[in-house]
């Protein structure tokens, strides 16, 4: 136990590479990750369940050097037993309680008796789902499997908590919800939440990692991306016959359609002039990330 206490609450990912056949997944990713909330963005097949799953050992890495708490991912047992996995795809036993569910779960974990009457009551009561210990799982809505996900995911008082696209499918009050018990939980952990989703980053995140094929494109501070942006975001009041040639000319971030008109967001890079009636704006999360893919893919 001493030993364990005495673990660096840290992941480091030196150079790493992954391959399936001769499509690289994974392109020299290096990342270090310390104690607390760290998102991981990037669109669908960006490549971040992949790197999840080379984290979680779950795939092995093709190439470069992964330690998950001072632990390298080789030895796989000993790292799955210091990490918590809700995999996008999350399913549980349909047919059993809510408790017997995660009684179930605390057995395959290794976890004694005592331990498991102590730990699940005091999880679910920390996902809020202390009345329905008796509730079939079949029966559940998606946002409480998903807090039931995370009472499984963190059983075992992992030093590691990795969840994939966890709020998909959410309704706003639900997703707000997890968000905030994600940022509770990694009071004493690392957490790391990987989506697509811009605002769950912008809400919980003060780090983060954006992917694109199999790439970190930026790895830093929510402010240090924003940074990024600031002075290449515009918005301008037009009407709605402008809208399209705007369309045509820049990346537009947001619009918003009134009855003769049309208030639009977009993107001006240093060498793109900007039309008359347009103002800079401060840029939010969401504007920093498409100006950073416009940048990085020069597309539109």
């Amino acid at each position: 136990m001493e030993e364990e206490n005495k673990m660096e609450t840290e992941i480091i990912l030196d150079h790493v590479n992954k391959f399936y056949g001769n499509k690289q997944a994974l392109c020299d990713v290096n990342l270090h990750i310390e104690q607390g909330m760290f998102g991981l963005l990037g669109r669908n097949g960006a490549g971040k369940t992949t790197l999840m799953k080379v984290i979680t050992t779950l795939l092995p890495a093709s190439g470069g050097d992964i330690h998950v708490c001072g632990i390298p991912v080789k030895e796989e047992r000993k790292v799955r037993s210091i990490i918590g996995y809700l995999p996008q795809d999350f399913s549980m036993y349909g047919n059993m309680t809510v408790y017997e569910a995660m009684d179930y779960l605390g057995v395959l974990s290794g976890l004694d008796k005592k331990t498991r009457k102590q730990r699940i009551p005091e999880l679910l009561r920390r996902v809020n789902l202390q009345n329905n210990k008796r509730t079939k799982v079949k029966a559940m809505s998606g946002g409480m499997k998903r807090r039931l996900g995370i009472a499984q995911a963190i059983l075992h008082d992992p030093k590691v908590l990795i969840v994939d696209e966890p709020t998909a499918g959410l309704d706003p009050e639900e997703r707000v919800r997890f968000r905030n018990l994600l940022s509770e939980i990694a009071d004493d952990r690392i957490v790391i939440l990987s989506t697509h989703i811009v605002g769950d980053i912008e809400a919980t995140c003060e780090k983060i990692a954006i992917m694109d094929a199999g790439n970190i494109i930026f790895n830093g501070t929510v402010a240090e991306l924003l940074e990024h942006a600031d002075g290449k975001i515009y918005t301008a009041t037009v009407s709605k016959i402008e809208i399209e040639d705007i369309k045509k000319r820049y990346l537009v971030t947001n619009m918003l359609r009134m009855p003769t008109e049309v208030t639009v967001r977009f993107v001006a890079g240093p060498e793109e002039e900007v039309f008359e009636g347009a103002t800079s704006c401060t840029p939010n999360v969401e504007d920093a990330y498409m100006y950073l893919m416009h940048e990085k893919r020069g597309d539109r």
